[in-house]
């Protein structure tokens, strides 16, 4: 089925955006394993293999729409230095992912693809409990301060 060139181009981006996501993830993963965390490295690894799962998808529904996915195109990753960087940027991640794939449900409505818009608000469900996830984080951080929280994560 030949889809709309502008959803596809728009599709291609958001695949950027989780290929993106994946290899940030992975490394703050594979940086909380290296100090001791392995509970926050699992909880990142996890997400690294949703935001996997939302790729396979975005390549799946390029191709059916008879597009090329494109990936080898990352966006800038914003490594963070310590625990708190790395929730803040991944928090800013999720926040841009969730503006673009709430864009792209418009768009996907527009061109009436409704089953694309379908795909998409699935993965939107996904990476709003991302968020949910991350200010939760964020919150216990706050709560107990971060030496306390860090000893939880051991």
């Amino acid at each position: 089925m030949k889809g709309n060139p502008k959803l596809i181009e728009t599709l291609n981006s958001l695949l950027a955006d989780e290929l993106t996501a994946i290899n940030q993830y992975i490394v703050h993963s594979e940086m909380c394993a290296n100090w001791g965390y392995n509970k926050l490295h699992d909880q990142f690894e996890k997400r690294a293999i949703g935001e996997m799962k939302h790729a396979e998808m975005l390549i799946a529904r390029i191709l059916f729409l008879e597009g090329t996915p494109i990936v080898t195109k990352l966006n800038p990753i914003h490594i963070g230095a310590d625990i708190p960087k790395q929730l803040a940027n991944d928090h800013a991640a999720e926040a841009e992912a969730i503006a673009a794939y709430n864009a792209a449900i418009q768009l996907a409505g527009e061109v009436n693809d409704f089953a694309t818009r379908e795909i998409l608000e699935s993965i939107l469900k996904d990476e709003d409990e991302h968020i949910d996830k991350i200010e939760e984080l964020q919150d216990q951080v706050g709560h107990m301060t971060l030496p306390i929280f860090l000893t939880t994560q051991i």
